[in-house]
C-alpha cells in the first residue's frame, strides 16, 4: 500500500471518530448508529467468550514458558487461531506463531502479543500460581512466572483475533495475528523479521500491540503518542588491575578502587554531556570483584544498562562510557586497557508511536471505553522489541497500556501516609493482573481499533 493510501487511512480512522456535524448530518448520524450497534455487537462476543478465555488465560498463567522456550504457548496459541478460520503458520522465528486472515481488498493490520515469562518465582498466592521451576545452563534451578502480564497479552490477542473473525463481514483487509517469542531478552522480533516475517505472509500498514500496566486499575488503558519506550543497551565491562594484600596496598593497581572512580564518573554522562531536553539513563546495576577483606583482586566487573530514545543519544551514551572508562583506568595505573562489550545481539530499540495513528486510536478507544478510561501518560524509559515491526516495515505503529491492577488493590494504594501499600511492579514476584477487566478491555481495545483500521472506505 502507497504513502498517499495510507495517509487516506489514518484521516479515515480520525473522521470515523469526529461528530458529523458537516454538510451530511443525516449520513453521520447513520454512522454514529452502525458504529453504536457494532460496539454493542463487540460487547455480545466478548461476554459469550470470556468464560472460556479466563480458563486460557489461567492455563497459561499456570505454565509459563522462558524466552525460546514458548513450545506449548505457540501450540495452544496455534490452535486456538486455527479452530478460528486463521491460516497458521508456526515456527516463525523461533516458536513465533502467525495466524493470517485474508477478508479482502484493504490495508494490511498486525496484532502483536508476546509469550515469554521470567526465571522468577511466583509469591502472588494466586489458587492457579505458577509452581514451574526449569533448570539453567549453569545447572542452577529456578521459578518461572508470567511477571509481565504476557499471559494477558496471549489472551487478548487471541480473544480479539477471534471477535474480528467473527465479524469479518464488517472490515476488509487483511489480518496478521503474530505471537512473539522471546520478547523479555529483546531478540524475538528481529527473528521472526529475519525469518521472513514479511516476506512470506506481507507486509503491514499498521502495527498493534498492548501491553499491561501495573499503575492503572483493570478496565483503564493508557497511550503516548510519539516516544514511548526506549533504546535498550546492556555494557559489560572489566576493570584490570593488579592484585595483592590488603596490608600493602602500595604494591598492588586496586581495580575496585578503580571502579569506584568509573561508576562516579559515568554519572556524569547524562548530567554533563546529555543535553538537558534529552531524556538518558546510564545505571550500573551490578558491581562485582574479590573475595576476601584483606585480598586486593585482579578485576572488577561491571553491568550497565543504557537507556535513551534517539540514535544520537544513544550513540553519545554508549562512547562516553567506553571513553570515560578508559580515560579513568589509565589514570590509575591500570596497566591493562579496561574490556567494554556492547551486547548489540541484545540491543531493543526504542519504541516510537506513530503521532496520527496514536491518536486517531486514542478517539477510538475514548468511544468504546468512554473518556474517562482512556489517559494519555508521559513516555517511560523502559524497553520493548514491538518497535521493531513497524520500524522494519516503515509503517505506523502504536503499543498502548493495558490498566491490570484489582479495584481495591489500587484504592489502597491511593492512601496516603506510613503503611499506605504500593502497587507491585511488573517483574514483581507478587505481580498479578485483575484478569476479568483487564481481558475484556485488552479485547475490546484492540478489536475497536481494528475495526476502525479494517473499516471498508
Amino acid at each position: 500500500m502507497n504513502e498517499i493510501s495510507i495517509i487516506r487511512i489514518l484521516v479515515g480512522i480520525v473522521l470515523l471518530n469526529l461528530s458529523a456535524n458537516d454538510a451530511a448530518p443525516a449520513g453521520g448520524e447513520i454512522r454514529a448508529r452502525h458504529r453504536s450497534e457494532l460496539a454493542s455487537t463487540v460487547d455480545d462476543h466478548i461476554d459469550a467468550a470470556l468464560s472460556d478465555w479466563l480458563t486460557f488465560y489461567r492455563d497459561l498463567h499456570t505454565h509459563p514458558e522462558l524466552s525460546l522456550q514458548e513450545k506449548e504457548s505457540s501450540r495452544k496459541i496455534a490452535e486456538r487461531l486455527t479452530q478460528t478460520g486463521y491460516t497458521v503458520t508456526s515456527n516463525v522465528g523461533g516458536y513465533g506463531v502467525v495466524g493470517v486472515l485474508d477478508n479482502g481488498d484493504g490495508p494490511t493490520l498486525l496484532i502483536r502479543g508476546d509469550m515469554d515469562a521470567l526465571p522468577i518465582v511466583e509469591d502472588t498466592g494466586l489458587p492457579y500460581a505458577s509452581k514451574v521451576a526449569v533448570e539453567r545452563d549453569n545447572g542452577a534451578h529456578v521459578g518461572v512466572m508470567h511477571a509481565c502480564g504476557h499471559d494477558v497479552h496471549q489472551t487478548c490477542l487471541v480473544g480479539a483475533a477471534t471477535v474480528l473473525a467473527k465479524l469479518r463481514d464488517q472490515w476488509k483487509g487483511k489480518l496478521l495475528i503474530v505471537a512473539q517469542p522471546a520478547e523479555e531478552i529483546g531478540v524475538g522480533a528481529k527473528a521472526m523479521i529475519d525469518d521472513g516475517l514479511f516476506t512470506r505472509f506481507g507486509k503491514p500498514d499498521f502495527c498493534l500491540a498492548l501491553h499491561v500496566s501495573p499503575q492503572y486499575p483493570a478496565g483503564v488503558v493508557a497511550y503516548t503518542p510519539g516516544w514511548a519506550l526506549a533504546n535498550v543497551d546492556s555494557v559489560d565491562i572489566t576493570i584490570h588491575g593488579r592484585g595483592g594484600h590488603g596490608s600493602r596496598p602500595h604494591e598492588t593497581i586496586d581495580p575496585i578502587v578503580a571502579a569506584a572512580h568509573v561508576v562516579t564518573a559515568l554519572q556524569t554522562i547524562v548530567s554533563r554531556r546529555l543535553d538537558p531536553q534529552e531524556p538518558g539513563v546510564v545505571t550500573v546495576g551490578s558491581i562485582h570483584g574479590g573475595s576476601k577483606h584483606n585480598i586486593i583482586p585482579d578485576s572488577v566487573n561491571l553491568q550497565i544498562t543504557v537507556r535513551s530514545y534517539t540514535a544520537e543519544s544513544r550513540r553519545l551514551l554508549l562512547d562516553s562510557i567506553k571513553q570515560i572508562t578508559i580515560d579513568t583506568a589509565r589514570g590509575l595505573g591500570c596497566t591493562r586497557e579496561p574490556e567494554i562489550a556492547i551486547r548489540d545481539n541484545e540491543f531493543t530499540p526504542a519504541t516510537f508511536n506513530d503521532p496520527a495513528f496514536t491518536e486517531a486510536a486514542a478517539k477510538v478507544l475514548r468511544e468504546a471505553l468512554g473518556a474517562d478510561r482512556v489517559i494519555e501518560q508521559k513516555p517511560v524509559m523502559g524497553g520493548e522489541d514491538f518497535g521493531r515491526f513497524a520500524t522494519s516495515a516503515g509503517v505506523p505503529g502504536l503499543i498502548f497500556w493495558l490498566g491490570s491492577v484489582p479495584g481495591d488493590r489500587y484504592e489502597a494504594s491511593q492512601k496516603s501516609g506510613p503503611g499506605a501499600p504500593g502497587l507491585p511492579a511488573i517483574h514483581s514476584s507478587k505481580y498479578y493482573p485483575d484478569p476479568e477487566p483487564t481481558i475484556r478491555t485488552g479485547v475490546k481495545s484492540l478489536t475497536s481499533i481494528a475495526l476502525s483500521v479494517l473499516e471498508p472506505r
